[in-house]
């Protein structure tokens, strides 16, 4: 396949994913507990104190002392507690990225999100309440039926995920043959290596698109 020339894309997807990245503020680090902290492990593990004590080769009354606050372990009890727990010393002390469940959810009704159209594709950008996410959601309808019809090679950071709805599509990729993909089939691909999706059946195609928003 001869490679298109590598010009600036007007498409949707880059533009879409420098938005979704542009919110996000910094949280304030809580000062950690170790007794909750060392409660909290114990109890996903789904142990019992004489359980994780025995895991860590500890008394289980020294175990109840250092979840309740009621003394100050020594760095050997730390030591045999973080590998009796399956972790390192310093995670004893660093809260979990999620300390628990934040109960974000966004409901997208069909033909209801948040519509962007292109000469090539129209998007429908899902779950577009949600700040700070990890990944953009979107539904497609591939428009293109050539791989002249775009100014060039899509590309953008993170990783991909395609999923054909409705129709059958034809994906380029930069290193890769076209891929033909019918309803049902998927691909998913390194994003920063230029990507174009054309329709191949009479009516528009229709895809999933999940993109990473992580660098």
């Amino acid at each position: 396949m001869t490679a298109m020339p590598d010009t600036n894309s007007k498409s949707d997807p880059k533009q879409l994913i420098q938005i979704a990245r542009e919110s996000g503020d910094t949280a304030d680090v809580e000062p950690i507990d170790l007794g909750q902290r060392v409660r909290d492990l114990r109890k996903s593990h789904g142990w019992t104190l004489e359980q994780a004590a025995t895991q860590a080769g500890l008394a289980r009354s020294t175990l109840s002392k250092i979840e309740n606050g009621q003394m100050s372990p020594t760095y050997e009890a730390l030591k045999k507690l973080a590998e009796g727990l399956k972790i390192s010393v310093p995670q004893l002390f660093t809260a979990p990225s999620k300390a628990q469940a934040n109960g974000r959810m966004a409901v997208t009704i069909s033909g209801q999100g948040a519509s962007h159209a292109t000469t090539t594709y129209e998007h429908e950008l899902l779950a577009a309440s949600l700040s700070k996410k990890h990944m953009l959601p979107y539904r497609a309808t591939i428009r293109a039926r050539d791989f002249e019809e775009f100014e060039g090679w899509v590309r953008h950071d993170g990783e991909e995920f395609l999923y054909v709805l409705t129709g059958t599509v034809r994906l380029f990729t930069e290193f890769y043959e076209p891929v033909d993909l019918a309803r049902g089939d998927s691909a998913y691909y390194d994003a920063s290596m230029g990507h174009n999706v054309v329709s191949t059946s009479a009516e528009d195609a229709s895809i999933l698109w999940v993109t990473s928003l992580t660098s």
